[in-house]
Protein backbone atom coordinates (compact mmCIF):
# COMPACT_ATOMS: atom_id res chain seq x y z
CA UNK A 1 0.00 0.00 0.00
CA UNK A 2 1.45 3.40 -1.00
CA UNK A 3 1.66 6.41 1.32
CA UNK A 4 -0.94 8.23 -0.80
CA UNK A 5 -3.34 5.32 -0.45
CA UNK A 6 -2.88 5.32 3.33
CA UNK A 7 -3.54 9.04 3.52
CA UNK A 8 -6.60 8.74 1.30
CA UNK A 9 -8.02 6.03 3.56
CA UNK A 10 -7.42 8.16 6.62
CA UNK A 11 -9.17 11.13 4.99
CA UNK A 12 -12.08 8.87 4.12
CA UNK A 13 -12.16 7.67 7.73
CA UNK A 14 -12.34 11.25 9.04
CA UNK A 15 -15.19 12.06 6.63
CA UNK A 16 -16.99 8.83 7.52
CA UNK A 17 -16.85 9.39 11.28
CA UNK A 18 -17.93 13.02 10.88
CA UNK A 19 -20.96 12.06 8.78
CA UNK A 20 -21.94 9.20 11.11
CA UNK A 21 -21.87 11.58 14.08
CA UNK A 22 -23.98 14.18 12.27
CA UNK A 23 -26.43 11.64 10.83
CA UNK A 24 -26.89 9.98 14.22
CA UNK A 25 -28.23 13.26 15.57
CA UNK A 26 -30.85 13.72 12.84
CA UNK A 27 -33.64 11.53 14.25
CA UNK A 28 -33.50 13.13 17.71
CA UNK A 29 -33.39 16.82 16.69
CA UNK A 30 -37.20 17.19 16.95
CA UNK A 31 -36.76 16.64 20.72
CA UNK A 32 -34.95 19.98 21.00
CA UNK A 33 -37.98 21.92 19.74
CA UNK A 34 -40.77 19.78 21.15
CA UNK A 35 -43.52 21.91 22.64
CA UNK A 36 -42.64 24.96 20.55
CA UNK A 37 -45.21 26.57 18.30
CA UNK A 38 -44.50 25.64 14.66
CA UNK A 39 -41.71 23.14 15.47
CA UNK A 40 -40.92 22.75 11.76
CA UNK A 41 -39.87 26.41 11.70
CA UNK A 42 -37.51 25.91 14.64
CA UNK A 43 -35.94 22.91 12.93
CA UNK A 44 -35.72 24.89 9.71
CA UNK A 45 -34.08 27.79 11.55
CA UNK A 46 -31.45 25.42 12.96
CA UNK A 47 -30.79 23.97 9.52
CA UNK A 48 -30.56 27.43 7.98
CA UNK A 49 -28.03 28.53 10.60
CA UNK A 50 -25.99 25.33 10.18
CA UNK A 51 -25.81 25.65 6.40
CA UNK A 52 -25.69 29.42 6.13
CA UNK A 53 -22.70 29.78 8.43
CA UNK A 54 -20.67 27.92 5.81
CA UNK A 55 -20.86 31.08 3.74
CA UNK A 56 -18.20 32.43 6.10
CA UNK A 57 -16.47 29.21 7.07
CA UNK A 58 -15.85 27.45 3.77
CA UNK A 59 -13.82 30.14 1.93
CA UNK A 60 -11.89 30.93 5.10
CA UNK A 61 -10.98 27.31 5.80
CA UNK A 62 -10.28 26.71 2.11
CA UNK A 63 -7.87 29.66 2.05
CA UNK A 64 -6.20 28.46 5.26
CA UNK A 65 -5.81 24.96 3.82
CA UNK A 66 -4.05 26.39 0.73
CA UNK A 67 -1.71 28.47 2.89
CA UNK A 68 -1.01 26.22 5.89
CA UNK A 69 -2.08 22.78 4.70
CA UNK A 70 -5.09 20.51 4.91
CA UNK A 71 -4.08 18.80 8.18
CA UNK A 72 -4.44 21.85 10.49
CA UNK A 73 -7.93 22.48 9.08
CA UNK A 74 -8.91 18.87 9.76
CA UNK A 75 -7.69 19.15 13.37
CA UNK A 76 -9.41 22.51 13.95
CA UNK A 77 -12.68 21.23 12.49
CA UNK A 78 -12.64 17.99 14.48
CA UNK A 79 -12.08 19.89 17.73
CA UNK A 80 -14.86 22.33 16.86
CA UNK A 81 -17.31 19.51 16.12
CA UNK A 82 -16.48 17.91 19.47
CA UNK A 83 -17.30 21.14 21.33
CA UNK A 84 -20.45 21.67 19.22
CA UNK A 85 -21.76 18.19 20.04
CA UNK A 86 -21.12 18.73 23.75
CA UNK A 87 -23.64 21.58 23.58
CA UNK A 88 -26.38 19.06 22.75
CA UNK A 89 -26.04 17.07 25.97
CA UNK A 90 -28.63 19.25 27.75
CA UNK A 91 -31.81 19.08 25.65
CA UNK A 92 -32.44 22.81 25.27
CA UNK A 93 -33.58 24.78 22.22
CA UNK A 94 -31.03 27.56 22.81
CA UNK A 95 -28.13 25.10 23.00
CA UNK A 96 -29.41 23.35 19.87
CA UNK A 97 -29.20 26.66 17.98
CA UNK A 98 -25.72 27.31 19.43
CA UNK A 99 -24.67 23.85 18.21
CA UNK A 100 -25.89 24.72 14.72
CA UNK A 101 -23.66 27.83 14.69
CA UNK A 102 -20.56 25.99 15.90
CA UNK A 103 -21.04 22.87 13.81
CA UNK A 104 -21.85 24.95 10.74
CA UNK A 105 -18.45 26.58 10.98
CA UNK A 106 -16.53 23.31 11.33
CA UNK A 107 -18.52 21.80 8.44
CA UNK A 108 -16.44 24.07 6.23
CA UNK A 109 -13.84 21.29 6.55
CA UNK A 110 -15.25 19.63 3.44
CA UNK A 111 -13.56 22.20 1.20
CA UNK A 112 -10.22 21.06 2.66
CA UNK A 113 -11.27 17.39 2.48
CA UNK A 114 -12.10 17.53 -1.22
CA UNK A 115 -8.89 19.46 -1.86
CA UNK A 116 -6.87 16.82 -0.01
CA UNK A 117 -8.51 13.99 -1.99
CA UNK A 118 -7.75 15.81 -5.25
CA UNK A 119 -4.15 16.46 -4.06
CA UNK A 120 -3.61 12.70 -3.79
CA UNK A 121 -5.50 11.66 -6.93
CA UNK A 122 -3.94 11.27 -10.39
CA UNK A 123 -6.15 12.80 -13.09
CA UNK A 124 -7.56 9.45 -14.17
CA UNK A 125 -8.76 8.70 -10.60
CA UNK A 126 -10.30 12.04 -9.62
CA UNK A 127 -13.85 10.96 -10.48
CA UNK A 128 -13.44 7.61 -8.73
CA UNK A 129 -11.91 9.04 -5.57
CA UNK A 130 -14.45 11.85 -5.22
CA UNK A 131 -17.14 9.31 -6.04
CA UNK A 132 -15.83 7.14 -3.20
CA UNK A 133 -16.15 10.18 -0.94
CA UNK A 134 -19.80 10.46 -1.96
CA UNK A 135 -20.30 6.76 -1.30
CA UNK A 136 -18.69 7.08 2.13
CA UNK A 137 -21.00 9.97 2.97
CA UNK A 138 -23.93 7.76 1.96
CA UNK A 139 -22.58 4.96 4.16
CA UNK A 140 -22.33 7.44 7.03
CA UNK A 141 -25.98 8.30 6.53
CA UNK A 142 -26.71 4.57 6.89
CA UNK A 143 -24.70 3.88 10.00
CA UNK A 144 -25.50 7.13 11.82
CA UNK A 145 -29.26 6.56 12.11
CA UNK A 146 -28.65 2.81 12.43
CA UNK A 147 -26.46 3.41 15.48
CA UNK A 148 -29.09 5.74 16.93
CA UNK A 149 -31.81 3.16 16.33
CA UNK A 150 -29.75 0.32 17.83
CA UNK A 151 -28.80 2.43 20.83
CA UNK A 152 -32.40 3.41 21.53
CA UNK A 153 -33.70 -0.12 20.93
CA UNK A 154 -31.01 -2.24 22.60
CA UNK A 155 -30.86 -0.21 25.80
CA UNK A 156 -34.61 0.49 25.80
CA UNK A 157 -34.00 4.13 26.59
CA UNK A 158 -37.20 5.95 27.60
CA UNK A 159 -38.42 8.65 25.22
CA UNK A 160 -37.51 11.59 27.45
CA UNK A 161 -33.83 10.58 27.65
CA UNK A 162 -33.21 9.46 24.07
CA UNK A 163 -31.76 12.76 22.81
CA UNK A 164 -29.12 12.96 25.56
CA UNK A 165 -27.91 9.39 24.91
CA UNK A 166 -27.58 9.90 21.17
CA UNK A 167 -25.83 13.25 21.71
CA UNK A 168 -23.33 11.48 24.00
CA UNK A 169 -22.64 8.97 21.23
CA UNK A 170 -21.98 11.84 18.79
CA UNK A 171 -19.57 13.43 21.28
CA UNK A 172 -17.60 10.16 21.49
CA UNK A 173 -17.34 9.96 17.69
CA UNK A 174 -16.16 13.57 17.50
CA UNK A 175 -13.42 12.75 20.02
CA UNK A 176 -12.34 9.83 17.82
CA UNK A 177 -12.08 12.18 14.85
CA UNK A 178 -9.68 14.44 16.73
CA UNK A 179 -7.31 11.47 17.02
CA UNK A 180 -7.72 10.52 13.36
CA UNK A 181 -7.03 14.10 12.26
CA UNK A 182 -3.87 14.25 14.37
CA UNK A 183 -2.66 11.04 12.66
CA UNK A 184 -3.14 12.50 9.16
CA UNK A 185 -0.03 13.46 7.20
CA UNK A 186 -0.11 16.63 5.12
CA UNK A 187 -1.20 16.29 1.46
CA UNK A 188 -0.48 19.82 0.19
CA UNK A 189 3.16 20.46 -0.72
CA UNK A 190 2.90 24.10 -1.84
CA UNK A 191 2.23 25.75 1.53
CA UNK A 192 3.34 29.38 1.73
CA UNK A 193 1.24 30.73 4.57
CA UNK A 194 -1.53 33.29 4.36
CA UNK A 195 -1.11 36.97 5.12
CA UNK A 196 -3.48 38.71 7.52
CA UNK A 197 -4.60 40.89 4.60
CA UNK A 198 -5.46 37.80 2.56
CA UNK A 199 -7.45 36.37 5.47
CA UNK A 200 -9.34 39.63 5.93
CA UNK A 201 -10.06 39.68 2.22
CA UNK A 202 -11.30 36.08 2.36
CA UNK A 203 -13.53 36.94 5.33
CA UNK A 204 -14.96 40.01 3.60
CA UNK A 205 -15.46 37.97 0.47
CA UNK A 206 -17.25 35.30 2.47
CA UNK A 207 -19.93 37.71 3.68
CA UNK A 208 -20.19 39.69 0.45
CA UNK A 209 -22.06 37.86 -2.27
CA UNK A 210 -20.92 40.35 -4.91
CA UNK A 211 -17.26 39.71 -4.04
CA UNK A 212 -17.80 35.94 -4.19
CA UNK A 213 -19.32 36.37 -7.62
CA UNK A 214 -16.40 38.55 -8.78
CA UNK A 215 -13.86 36.05 -7.44
CA UNK A 216 -15.61 33.18 -9.21
CA UNK A 217 -15.68 35.19 -12.43
CA UNK A 218 -11.92 35.73 -12.10
CA UNK A 219 -11.38 32.02 -11.50
CA UNK A 220 -13.59 31.26 -14.48
CA UNK A 221 -11.16 33.14 -16.72
CA UNK A 222 -8.40 30.74 -15.68
CA UNK A 223 -10.66 27.68 -15.57
CA UNK A 224 -13.35 27.99 -18.28
CA UNK A 225 -16.65 26.42 -17.31
CA UNK A 226 -16.01 26.73 -13.56
CA UNK A 227 -18.70 29.35 -12.91
CA UNK A 228 -21.41 27.36 -14.62
CA UNK A 229 -20.52 24.28 -12.61
CA UNK A 230 -20.71 26.27 -9.38
CA UNK A 231 -24.14 27.60 -10.33
CA UNK A 232 -25.30 24.10 -11.22
CA UNK A 233 -24.08 22.81 -7.86
CA UNK A 234 -25.93 25.66 -6.13
CA UNK A 235 -29.18 24.61 -7.81
CA UNK A 236 -28.48 20.99 -6.94
CA UNK A 237 -27.89 22.02 -3.32
CA UNK A 238 -31.32 23.67 -3.32
CA UNK A 239 -32.88 20.47 -4.69
CA UNK A 240 -31.31 18.21 -2.04
CA UNK A 241 -32.49 20.47 0.76
CA UNK A 242 -34.96 17.66 1.34
CA UNK A 243 -32.19 15.77 3.18
CA UNK A 244 -32.64 18.35 5.94
CA UNK A 245 -36.39 18.75 5.49
CA UNK A 246 -37.15 15.05 5.73
CA UNK A 247 -36.96 14.80 9.55
CA UNK A 248 -39.62 17.49 10.20
CA UNK A 249 -41.68 16.22 7.25
CA UNK A 250 -41.62 12.59 8.39
CA UNK A 251 -42.35 13.41 12.02
CA UNK A 252 -45.06 16.05 11.49
CA UNK A 253 -46.81 14.92 8.27
CA UNK A 254 -49.32 12.09 7.87
CA UNK A 255 -46.37 9.66 8.07
CA UNK A 256 -46.01 10.37 11.84
CA UNK A 257 -42.63 8.60 12.05
CA UNK A 258 -40.86 8.50 15.42
CA UNK A 259 -37.09 8.53 16.00
CA UNK A 260 -36.77 4.76 15.46
CA UNK A 261 -38.79 4.78 12.24
CA UNK A 262 -36.75 7.70 10.88
CA UNK A 263 -33.54 5.86 11.80
CA UNK A 264 -34.67 2.72 9.97
CA UNK A 265 -35.65 4.75 6.90
CA UNK A 266 -32.22 6.41 6.67
CA UNK A 267 -30.61 3.00 7.13
CA UNK A 268 -32.47 1.70 4.08
CA UNK A 269 -31.80 4.90 2.11
CA UNK A 270 -28.11 4.87 2.90
CA UNK A 271 -27.63 1.14 2.27
CA UNK A 272 -29.13 1.39 -1.21
CA UNK A 273 -27.26 4.61 -1.94
CA UNK A 274 -23.84 3.26 -0.93
CA UNK A 275 -24.25 0.13 -3.06
CA UNK A 276 -25.46 2.02 -6.12
CA UNK A 277 -22.86 4.80 -5.76
CA UNK A 278 -20.05 2.27 -5.40
CA UNK A 279 -21.06 0.38 -8.56
CA UNK A 280 -21.69 3.57 -10.52
CA UNK A 281 -18.41 5.32 -9.65
CA UNK A 282 -16.31 2.17 -9.88
CA UNK A 283 -17.58 0.84 -13.20
CA UNK A 284 -19.61 3.52 -14.98
CA UNK A 285 -18.72 7.17 -14.18
CA UNK A 286 -15.44 7.28 -16.14
CA UNK A 287 -16.95 5.60 -19.20
CA UNK A 288 -19.85 7.94 -19.89
CA UNK A 289 -20.46 11.52 -20.94
CA UNK A 290 -20.79 13.15 -17.51
CA UNK A 291 -22.72 16.18 -18.76
CA UNK A 292 -25.37 14.03 -20.41
CA UNK A 293 -25.53 11.78 -17.35
CA UNK A 294 -26.21 14.78 -15.09
CA UNK A 295 -28.94 15.98 -17.45
CA UNK A 296 -30.79 12.65 -17.54
CA UNK A 297 -30.33 11.84 -13.87
CA UNK A 298 -31.69 15.27 -12.91
CA UNK A 299 -34.58 15.05 -15.36
CA UNK A 300 -35.58 11.58 -14.10
CA UNK A 301 -35.19 12.76 -10.52
CA UNK A 302 -37.84 15.51 -10.83
CA UNK A 303 -40.86 13.16 -10.61
CA UNK A 304 -39.15 11.32 -7.73
CA UNK A 305 -39.14 14.50 -5.65
CA UNK A 306 -42.75 15.23 -6.57
CA UNK A 307 -43.68 11.69 -5.47
CA UNK A 308 -42.25 12.27 -1.97
CA UNK A 309 -44.80 15.03 -1.45
CA UNK A 310 -47.64 12.74 -2.55
CA UNK A 311 -46.71 9.76 -0.36
CA UNK A 312 -49.44 10.43 2.20
CA UNK A 313 -49.26 8.10 5.21
CA UNK A 314 -47.82 5.08 3.35
CA UNK A 315 -44.35 4.12 4.54
CA UNK A 316 -44.30 1.32 1.94
CA UNK A 317 -44.65 3.91 -0.84
CA UNK A 318 -41.90 5.96 0.81
CA UNK A 319 -39.47 3.04 0.60
CA UNK A 320 -40.35 2.44 -3.05
CA UNK A 321 -39.72 6.09 -3.90
CA UNK A 322 -36.33 6.12 -2.19
CA UNK A 323 -35.18 3.26 -4.45
CA UNK A 324 -35.76 5.48 -7.49
CA UNK A 325 -34.06 8.33 -5.65
CA UNK A 326 -30.87 6.25 -5.28
CA UNK A 327 -30.88 5.45 -9.00
CA UNK A 328 -31.27 9.06 -10.15
CA UNK A 329 -30.52 12.31 -8.31
CA UNK A 330 -28.41 10.67 -5.58
CA UNK A 331 -25.74 9.95 -8.22
CA UNK A 332 -25.33 13.56 -9.37
CA UNK A 333 -23.17 15.04 -6.60
CA UNK A 334 -20.03 13.01 -7.35
CA UNK A 335 -20.24 13.83 -11.07
CA UNK A 336 -20.45 17.56 -10.37
CA UNK A 337 -17.53 17.40 -7.92
CA UNK A 338 -15.43 15.47 -10.41
CA UNK A 339 -16.05 18.04 -13.14
CA UNK A 340 -15.22 20.83 -10.69
CA UNK A 341 -12.00 19.13 -9.57
CA UNK A 342 -10.82 19.06 -13.19
CA UNK A 343 -10.90 22.86 -13.16
CA UNK A 344 -8.55 23.34 -10.20
CA UNK A 345 -4.80 23.41 -9.72
CA UNK A 346 -2.72 22.60 -6.66
CA UNK A 347 -2.21 26.31 -6.03
CA UNK A 348 -5.90 27.30 -5.80
CA UNK A 349 -7.72 24.01 -5.17
CA UNK A 350 -8.69 24.78 -1.58
CA UNK A 351 -9.81 28.30 -2.48
CA UNK A 352 -12.02 27.09 -5.35
CA UNK A 353 -13.60 24.33 -3.28
CA UNK A 354 -14.08 26.86 -0.49
CA UNK A 355 -15.79 29.36 -2.77
CA UNK A 356 -17.96 26.59 -4.15
CA UNK A 357 -18.95 25.46 -0.67
CA UNK A 358 -19.70 29.07 0.30
CA UNK A 359 -22.07 29.39 -2.66
CA UNK A 360 -23.69 26.12 -1.61
CA UNK A 361 -23.97 27.47 1.94
CA UNK A 362 -25.70 30.60 0.66
CA UNK A 363 -28.01 28.49 -1.51
CA UNK A 364 -28.78 26.21 1.43
CA UNK A 365 -29.56 29.14 3.69
CA UNK A 366 -31.86 30.79 1.14
CA UNK A 367 -33.45 27.46 0.24
CA UNK A 368 -34.07 26.65 3.89
CA UNK A 369 -35.98 29.90 4.31
CA UNK A 370 -38.07 29.07 1.26
CA UNK A 371 -39.00 25.51 2.21
CA UNK A 372 -39.52 26.54 5.84
CA UNK A 373 -42.09 29.14 4.85
CA UNK A 374 -43.73 26.75 2.36
CA UNK A 375 -44.01 24.09 5.07
CA UNK A 376 -46.11 26.45 7.21
CA UNK A 377 -48.63 26.68 4.36
CA UNK A 378 -48.58 22.94 3.60
CA UNK A 379 -45.99 20.30 4.50
CA UNK A 380 -46.16 18.94 0.93
CA UNK A 381 -45.31 22.21 -0.84
CA UNK A 382 -41.52 22.12 -0.29
CA UNK A 383 -41.30 19.01 -2.48
CA UNK A 384 -42.53 21.05 -5.45
CA UNK A 385 -39.74 23.57 -4.70
CA UNK A 386 -37.09 20.82 -4.59
CA UNK A 387 -38.37 19.38 -7.90
CA UNK A 388 -38.26 22.81 -9.56
CA UNK A 389 -34.64 23.32 -8.50
CA UNK A 390 -33.64 19.90 -9.83
CA UNK A 391 -35.28 20.76 -13.15
CA UNK A 392 -32.98 23.80 -13.17
CA UNK A 393 -29.97 21.48 -12.76
CA UNK A 394 -31.07 19.53 -15.85
CA UNK A 395 -31.45 22.75 -17.82
CA UNK A 396 -28.07 24.25 -16.84
CA UNK A 397 -26.21 20.98 -17.43
CA UNK A 398 -26.92 21.26 -21.16
CA UNK A 399 -24.51 24.18 -21.43
CA UNK A 400 -21.34 23.33 -19.56
CA UNK A 401 -18.48 21.41 -21.10
CA UNK A 402 -17.18 18.11 -19.73
CA UNK A 403 -13.50 18.86 -20.08
CA UNK A 404 -11.49 22.02 -19.44
CA UNK A 405 -9.54 21.23 -22.61
CA UNK A 406 -12.58 21.14 -24.85
CA UNK A 407 -12.06 23.02 -28.06
CA UNK A 408 -15.17 25.15 -27.94
CA UNK A 409 -16.24 27.21 -24.97
CA UNK A 410 -19.93 27.46 -24.08
CA UNK A 411 -21.85 30.68 -24.67
CA UNK A 412 -21.37 33.50 -22.15
CA UNK A 413 -22.92 32.81 -18.76
CA UNK A 414 -24.86 36.06 -18.77
CA UNK A 415 -26.94 34.85 -21.70
CA UNK A 416 -28.04 31.68 -19.91
CA UNK A 417 -29.38 32.81 -16.55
Amino acid sequence: MTNDTRRLRLIYAVIFVDVVAGAALGPILPEYVRGKAYPQLWLTLGTGIFLGIQLVAAPLLGKLSDGYGRRPVFILSAAGTFLANCLLLPVRTGLYLANRVSDGFTNGMYAAARSAITDLSPPERVFKNLGIEGAIISLGFVLGPMCSGLLLTFYRIPEGRQAAYVAGFAVALAALNIGLSLALRETHAGRRGVSSAALRAALLEAVNVHLIWQRLQAKNQAHPGLLRLVLTQALFTLSIGYYFYFVPFASLSALRMDARAISYFFMAFGTASIAINYLFYTYVADRINQRRAIFWLALLGVPVLVAYGLVGSSQVALYVIVAFDCLTLSLIQGLLEGLLAQRTTEADRGEIFGLNQAVQGLASFAGTLVFGLLSVVDLRLPWAWFALCLAGVAWLSRFFITSPTAEAAPPPIESEI
